[in-house]
């Protein structure tokens, strides 16, 4: 029960992180940069606690991938929105973005085949990454004249794509492979 209620506080606290980020003060960008690593957090206490309980559900590992999808995705074009991330770091983002959704809709067709693709360390890895990294976007927005919190982000971010595209390409792997047995 705990490890969703965990998972859902991250969707809910998406439409709260945003609000508090569009409040110009330092105050709320606080509020907001907070409220992004608490939930950040929950996911790792979620999944510890499901399975030091014994509480590993379907709803739970629905939920899960998808809470981090809606909190990186949504976070990543707010900061893209408001001019945190510009130029050509907005490539970086997209490339996020794109794979989120590919690797989504590839979810969808191997769950009605039946098919789950185990989580791998270095996919947490690179959710860890990207939390990292906006983490350090949103404090740049607090701090704009501390440039090292931005490079670090920005750094972070790309970092962030390239084990994204690694962790896609092995799930765009796995589920051609099983189109074409489909077929």
């Amino acid at each position: 029960m705990l490890p969703n209620v965990l998972t859902l506080s991250r969707i809910f606290s998406i439409p709260f992180i945003i609000g508090c980020f569009y409040v110009h003060s330092f105050a709320a960008h606080l509020i907001a940069t907070v409220l992004f690593v608490v939930a950040c957090l929950t996911d790792f206490f979620d999944g510890y606690f499901a399975r030091q309980w014994k509480q590993v559900s379907a709803f739970g590992r629905f939920l899960d991938p998808v809470a981090d999808k809606l909190l990186i995705s949504t976070i990543l074009l707010m900061l893209s929105g408001t001019g945190v991330i510009t130029g050509v770091h907005l490539i970086a983002a997209t490339i996020i973005l794109a794979r989120e959704i590919i690797v989504s809709g590839l979810r969808q067709f191997m769950s009605e085949m039946q098919l789950r693709v185990p989580v791998t360390k270095f996919a947490k890895w690179k959710t860890a990454t990207q939390m990292l990294s906006v983490s350090c976007l949103l404090c740049s927005a607090m701090f704009p004249k501390i440039e090292m919190l931005k490079t670090a982000g920005l750094v972070f971010l790309w970092l962030a794509v390239v084990m994204t595209v690694f962790t896609g390409a092995r799930y765009l792997k796995f589920g051609v492979v099983h189109m074409v047995d489909a077929e």
